[in-house]
């Protein structure tokens, strides 16, 4: 570790959160150091299975497979601080691949934890976990409702949850587990996983094209914008030791319910065409994302710092601000 800054490495750095997070981090330009002050970043090191088209500068990519033998060996060096751990196999993709999703979400993550445990101190490590860590729950979580998952994803992200809990009570690292609420507008295309079709609705249509919505337009979903979901990690990150004692190193972060019908309200109301939108039943789909929380108390949350979006009106705002008007 250079003396007086810190070095960060994200796994799943070329990921849409990723970016976004390695972006927010280098326009900082500081971080928490080991003593809590906010200390100049020396390096942020995104590492992914592929490197992204268009590079941030000031950061450094490292293309490759954290399921390889020995890769974080040299992927964490020695002089690491802090690691945000975002590489996973997204839910419906883990759901229809169960090797794929315990090698990616489970096995690399106990990797990375033995790596950080001999590193000469133990960085901090933000790790992600999801609203698919409840499953047999009440339609409302608080901060005590036990976790009982029903699919591949989100037992992997619940055994996470543990590892890192376990690691930090241990010393070996200073652990951090944020549970985000599904991420909307994500940019890009959709992906595999169950909740894609929640920004697909929105984001097709805002761009003139067609999407698919494979649920029913009751359904309720716990949301957050992607910037909002950037400033919690880094808050999650910079929040003292005393803010995760042993136990309690998980944090389920606020968010919005909205259901399907008011986020095609939404679209509407920010002039996009709701007749693009296909309404393809997937029972499948529906009966994953029907299995998480529509909803959670989030005290404990609230009262370390973080900070919920405004409404799904504010979020549609966003996309069209951070994506759309950029790239236009």
């Amino acid at each position: 570790m250079i003396e007086g800054y810190v070095k960060i490495v994200i796994t799943g750095g070329c990921g849409f959160l990723g970016q976004k997070l390695a972006a927010a981090l280098r326009a900082r330009g500081t971080a928490a150091g080991p003593g809590g002050a906010q200390t100049p970043i020396s390096e942020i090191v995104c590492i992914d299975r592929q490197t992204p088209a268009e590079e941030l500068d000031g950061v450094t990519y490292i293309e490759a497979d954290i399921c390889a033998a020995g890769s974080f060996d040299a992927l964490i060096p020695e002089d690491t601080a802090s690691i945000f751990h975002l590489a996973a196999v997204v839910s419906a993709h883990a759901e229809a691949d169960f090797d794929l999703g315990m090698q990616v979400n489970l096995d690399a993550t106990r990797v990375l934890l033995e790596r950080c445990r001999c590193l000469p101190d133990p960085p901090r490590l933000v790790f992600t976990s999801s609203v698919a860590a409840f499953g047999v729950a009440p339609s409302i979580v608080d901060d005590n409702t036990p976790v009982r998952p029903l699919n591949s994803y989100g037992v992997e992200k619940v055994i996470g949850e543990y590892l890192v809990g376990e690691y930090s009570r241990r010393g070996f690292i200073d652990g951090r587990v944020v549970r985000l609420p599904t991420v909307v507008i994500r940019p890009g295309k959709p992906n595999k996983a169950a909740s894609s079709f929640a920004s697909s609705i929105l984001r097709e249509p805002l761009q003139g094209l067609k999407a698919v919505c494979p649920v029913s337009d009751e359904l309720a979903i716990w949301i957050k914008s992607p910037r909002a979901a950037t400033t919690d990690l880094m808050h999650a990150h910079d929040l003292p030791p005393d803010s995760w004692p042993d136990g309690l190193r998980v944090v389920n972060l606020p968010g919005l319910t909205v259901t399907v019908a008011e986020m095609v309200a939404a679209l509407e109301r920010a002039g996009g065409d709701a007749g693009l939108i296909s309404w393809e039943h997937d029972l499948n789909i529906e009966s994953i994302v029907r299995a998480w929380p529509e909803g959670m108390i989030t005290e404990r949350a609230n009262a370390l710092g973080f900070e919920a979006d405004e409404s799904i009106d504010a979020v549609i705002q966003e996309f069209l601000t951070d994506e759309l008007e950029q790239t236009s």
